[in-house]
């Protein structure tokens, strides 16, 4: 049976309408590959956060150190995104690929490992606690060298009207891993493993798709082409190249980053408090509530890809849009849950701030990628990456918030929002998100590399 060819149309023998059908056929298959790459790392970074509260309380670690395990990762996960997207630059994008999800395996292992020591009671919470933080570092360190990767791969292979659609399929991806995680999790805490065995599942799924990106997904090796002849899916976009060195002072990324990481607080202030205030309002055991924090997860899960598969895709909405209407629902939902009086209205308001979410991600992902030329993906990427896992650092502070005064941390989320509602209507950048760049843009550009030529002279 012969394999596939990876080349580029034309490059090879046959017509080139037969060239382009099986390279189309190649890149649906990657894209296919890595989508599962992202479901599975969701699937068990939720099953996991679906887990997390009950874990901590009965093995008697305070909440907000329940939410700080995750925060030494996400320092990691923030500092080590950009070094891996320039590593993919060198080494290919499918070797980082393949580190990330080892890395996710050994961190989901270790974590087990850990978890099961502290239902035991082998050591003191505290002890459990340090251990289960450097087990989930191994997931910021290595786990994020996948991310920036497979938004570089999929950034690419796609033009500029494919590429808003292709990053919400793979945001979709994410909501899809959300649903399945919390679904799954409570069927593998079983009676010798507890609730470590969720964990040790979900090391052994990314095995599974770690031997499936070995086996089939490919990394195409192509010559630069002769000018004026590069395939559609590779041409490059009509946007002036940016010095590495002032990427994250580029004035057309810049505020997509700050837009990014101020929504993946509140998404994660959201997330990581959800267990604690549905344990508290239904007034069940930590492990009793677990069936009641699924249930809420699933429906945000649900909304998320009634979003990113459905809604999106249906009313074509631009990256612009995307940014204003996701933090408008989004500020909404908060708003309900800081006021909501039982279980059933927490998992409404969830619902609705997972939708606005799933919209304000996907906007802000393919604005940013929009934004540089094909040359500066995989940095643009690292740069993504480090904004959506920084942000986990704040998550003790709202975790404490809560405790001390349980609307607060929604009300501020609402606040910020509403914030980020403004500046999506009135900066030029995120007004213009997906336009081609102006002339505008190219010369506030140019300033600013003309002021880095003084500075550095």
């Amino acid at each position: 049976m012969n394999r596939p060819s990876t080349l580029p149309p034309g490059a090879q023998g046959g017509t080139a309408t037969e060239a382009g059908s099986i390279d189309g056929q190649v890149r649906s298959r990657s894209f296919a590959i890595l989508f599962c790459v992202s479901v599975i790392t969701a699937v068990g970074n939720t099953g996991m956060q679906s887990v997390l509260p009950a874990i901590g309380r009965t093995i008697g670690i305070p909440d907000p150190m329940v939410a700080a395990i995750f925060s030494l990762s996400a320092l990691l996960w923030a500092i080590s995104s950009p070094i891996w997207a320039r590593a993919s630059d060198r080494h290919g994008r499918k070797p980082l690929i393949l580190l990330g999800l080892a890395g996710f395996a050994l961190s989901m292992v270790l974590c087990s490992v850990v978890v099961g020591a502290g239902l035991r009671h082998l050591a003191t919470p505290m002890v459990i606690f340090v251990f289960f933080l450097l087990a989930r570092a191994q997931f910021g360190l290595f786990g994020s060298a996948a991310n920036p990767a497979t938004q570089a791969y999929v950034a690419e292979r796609t033009t500029r009207e494919e590429r808003t659609q292709w990053m919400s399929t793979l945001a979709g991806a994410f909501g899809l891993g959300t649903i399945i995680g919390p679904l799954i999790a409570t069927l593998f805490v079983l009676p010798i493993v507890g609730l470590a065995g969720p964990m040790l599942a979900f090391a052994l799924m990314a095995v599974a798709m770690l031997a499936a990106v070995v086996r089939w997904l490919p990394e195409e090796r192509r010559a630069p082409p002769p000018k004026g002849k590069e395939p559609a899916h590779l041409a490059l976009d009509p946007v002036p190249p940016m010095k590495p060195q002032a990427l994250w002072r580029d004035p057309r990324l810049v505020p997509f980053l700050a837009y990014g990481f101020l929504v993946a607080v509140c998404q994660t202030a959201m997330g990581q408090t959800l267990g604690f205030l549905i344990i508290d309002k239904t007034h069940e055991s930590p492990s009793a509530a677990l069936n009641y924090i699924r249930m809420a997860m699933m429906m945000g899960a649900i909304a998320g890809l009634l979003a990113q598969w459905g809604l999106i895709r249906m009313f074509r909405m631009s990256p612009r849009h995307l940014l204003r209407w996701g933090v408008c629902l989004a500020a909404a939902g908060n708003l309900i849950t800081a006021f909501a009086p039982d279980y059933w209205t927490v998992v409404l308001a969830y619902t609705l701030c997972s939708l606005g979410f799933s919209f304000a991600r996907p906007g802000f992902t393919a604005g940013a990628s929009l934004s540089v030329p094909q040359e500066d993906q995989a940095r643009a990427a690292g740069a993504i990456a480090a904004v959506n896992g920084v942000n986990v650092v704040l998550a003790p502070l709202f975790v404490k918030l809560y405790e001390m005064v349980p609307p607060a941390p929604f009300l501020l989320c609402a606040a910020v929002l509403v914030g980020l509602a403004v500046f999506a209507y009135s900066n030029g950048a995120l007004r213009r998100a997906g336009e081609a760049a102006t002339s505008e843009d190219e010369a506030t550009i140019s300033i600013l590399e003309k002021s880095e030529e003084a500075g550095s002279a």
